[in-house]
């Protein structure tokens, strides 16, 4: 099982993902902005951050971003969890924020579960 970081600015998002994660054996941590996600990333080093797209301050893409371009945590896969479903918004998901994934909201139990049991199996290596 692995160790995740949720990062949302909902509670309710946040609570719903994480008993979903925790109920297969994960261990899971939570931040409600982006700047505590950066500061938990290398405090926490998950296997896995699921990040909203829409935060107040900075953006769910500019986090990814900075996670991504920094020599000591970019090897972490990040995937987008966001309401955006445009094809535009996928591809600044994949070519400016540099996520691994991006995974649209609303999204069943089964889609989650799959879709992190997926990426854990399956890390990403850029750079």
């Amino acid at each position: 099982m692995g160790k995740i970081l949720v990062v949302d600015d909902e509670p309710k998002i946040r609570f719903i993902v994480r008993k979903m994660l925790e109920k297969e054996g994960h261990k899971v941590a939570e931040a409600k902005d982006g700047a505590e996600c950066l500061e938990m990333v290398k405090a926490e080093r998950p296997d896995l951050i699921l990040l909203d797209v829409m935060m107040p301050g900075m953006d769910g893409w500019d986090v990814c971003r900075r996670i991504k371009t920094d020599e000591a945590t970019k090897t972490i896969t990040v995937a987008m969890l966001t309401v955006k479903s445009k094809d535009e918004d996928k591809v600044k998901s994949f070519d400016e924020a540099l996520a691994d994934w991006h995974v649209v909201k609303p999204f069943t139990g089964k889609t989650l579960s799959r879709t992190v049991q997926w990426l854990l199996e399956r890390p990403f290596a850029r750079g």
